[in-house]
């Protein structure tokens, strides 16, 4: 099957389970949106929605978090990480917002990328999901399902937006990004995929891809906690005095012995 056919084939299954996906974020406006998608990095959408109203609760435009401290702010966001790089950003891009664009989320991609904690990927969510605009934010799960899928190389997610952009139409891109997000989600999980089972991976994924994916969790070392020592002795054996805590004295075993051995 060659890769448009196979791009048609996936855009009308996932048309067909998700005919009016929903933005995950909840947001009021494009600079909620803006905020909303700063904290989505590295954590979940569920998370973000739990702590973003309480930030908007103490402001919810860029003067008012302008006004705000970075301490403040990183106390309220610790819960999505990364909170201390975060709330600089958050209030950096608003005192700009505020000092360069009148209080307003500018509609380019020039000037949001310009942002303090503004890559590529949050400008293209915002221009797509706030103003409309053409764009087609991929992230890792994005990047992954299309090259699982065989529409795209998977040499870099740069590599496959060119090539997602070139398989579907301009008006298309948004909604088929979060169609896309939704099927990882609920039906292609990045470990432990029954390709067999998957509405697209059944017949979209090459056999040797799906091998690949198979050997590598095969190859995965299971995790495997050491137990605890439970004497004196073991627990010396298993850490030398030099790794004791700083401020606590050393148990009879840890102790140097008189000659200095």
């Amino acid at each position: 099957m060659i890769r448009s056919d196979k791009a048609a084939r996936v855009q009308k299954i996932l048309a067909e389970l998700y005919p009016l996906p929903p933005i995950p974020l909840h947001h009021r406006d494009p600079y909620t949106l803006l905020i909303a998608v700063l904290l989505s990095a590295q954590c979940t959408d569920v998370r973000v929605n739990q702590v973003a109203p309480r930030l908007f609760a103490r402001a919810d435009t860029p003067k008012g978090m302008a006004g705000l401290g970075v301490r403040q702010i990183e106390a309220i966001i610790r819960p999505c990480g990364l909170a201390p790089a975060k709330a600089k950003h958050i209030r950096a891009l608003s005192r700009i917002l505020v000092e360069r664009h009148a209080g307003q989320v500018p509609a380019s991609f020039e000037a949001l990328e310009a942002l303090p904690g503004v890559g590529h990927k949050t400008a293209s969510v915002v221009m797509a999901q706030a103003f409309g605009q053409p764009a087609f934010p991929v992230d890792t799960h994005i990047h992954r399902l299309a090259a699982r899928w065989g529409l795209s190389s998977g040499r870099s997610v740069e590599v496959t937006e060119r090539d997602l952009k070139r398989l579907y139409p301009p008006e298309a891109w948004s909604t088929l990004h979060l169609q896309i997000i939704y099927f990882g989600r609920e039906h292609c999980p990045a470990r432990a995929h029954a390709f067999d089972r998957c509405p697209i991976c059944s017949w979209a994924a090459s056999k040797r891809r799906a091998a690949g994916e198979r050997q590598i969790r095969q190859r995965r070392p299971a995790r495997r906690r050491t137990p605890p020592c439970r004497s004196w002795a073991r627990r010396s054996a298993c850490r030398p005095a030099s790794a004791t805590p700083a401020g606590r004295r050393p148990c009879r075993t840890e102790q140097p012995s008189p000659d200095g051995e």
